[in-house]
């Protein structure tokens, strides 16, 4: 992850190891994302925290004898260790968010992660974990350590959240786990117009969705609305997650607008300009 003050605001799960896992199925809900259900007997001990919950992924993008390479923990140690495998040898790193957790799924516990998929291997413009999702098939092995979430509301807040497409499984948690009673206004863009989805949100969030037109950067379109969302009177929680520049931009327009720092959660899921 890029810029964020995610150590100031994650809860840690108790406890976290590798986790070996299988794809269970493949589909693509909407033309941006493939939603990709895993599961195993390891899953029975990953700990649902709901909210933004994150993970580290680990696909054998250097073949199956990749994943040996996993470590049990990801430690500093344990990440510098594995950094000095070559590169063609181990497998491909990158942070996911819990779309979905069923505890009692087809065959034991399940776990969905939605892809933003993008780019083709043809066309050389696609990234490993976009090529991965495209091309995965029941059975296929990979491995998660879990993170724990960022999202820290404070209590008795309204709400302002803002995401693009990648940190849309992370809003989309957010706002399933809020109370009945949550209030205030969630922002998201996304590339497509078919990429808007039901999500189960309280009656007293007000959820915008945004077109990215083409052409543009992203993020920009999300921060436009933001800037004609008032802030709500009294205590406020704020929380942005996506491209780095959109993280980093939404929180100095809040601030601006008298949220406290301490009262922002904000993280860079990605650069703009990079394969992810």
């Amino acid at each position: 992850m890029a810029k964020s003050n995610l150590q100031a605001t994650r809860r840690k799960p108790r406890a976290a190891r590798a986790l070996r896992l299988r794809v269970r199925g493949a589909y693509r809900p909407t033309p941006t994302y493939a939603r990709i259900t895993l599961g195993g007997d390891d899953l029975a001990d990953f700990e649902p925290m709901g909210d933004d919950q994150w993970f580290r992924l680990f696909l054998p993008t250097g073949g199956p004898e990749s994943l040996r390479h996993v470590p049990d923990q990801l430690s500093t140690a344990a990440y510098a260790r594995f950094m000095l495998v070559p590169a063609a040898e181990r497998p491909v790193i990158r942070n996911y968010t819990v779309r979905a957790y069923r505890e009692h799924g087809v065959d034991g516990p399940e776990l969905d992660v939605d892809f933003v998929v993008h780019g083709s291997e043809a066309a050389g413009d696609a990234g490993p974990a976009s090529l991965w999702a495209q091309r995965c098939e029941v059975g296929d092995e990979v491995a998660v350590i879990d993170e724990g979430a960022i999202y820290h509301p404070v209590e008795d807040a309204a709400l302002l959240l803002a995401a693009d497409e990648s940190a849309l499984p992370a809003l989309a948690g957010i706002l399933r786990d809020a109370p009945s009673d949550a209030r205030g206004t969630a922002v998201v863009e996304v590339p497509h117009p078919d990429d808007r989805q039901a999500l189960a949100a309280p009656e007293g969030i007000d959820v915008r969705w945004v077109v990215r037109p083409a052409g543009s950067r992203p993020g920009a379109a999300v921060l436009a609305t933001l800037r004609d969302v008032p802030v709500p009177e009294g205590p406020v929680y704020a929380w942005v997650a996506g491209e780095s520049d959109l993280a980093t931009a939404a929180r100095r327009h809040w601030v601006r607008h008298g949220i406290p720092k301490s009262h922002i959660s904000f993280c860079g899921y990605w650069k703009a300009g990079t394969s992810h």
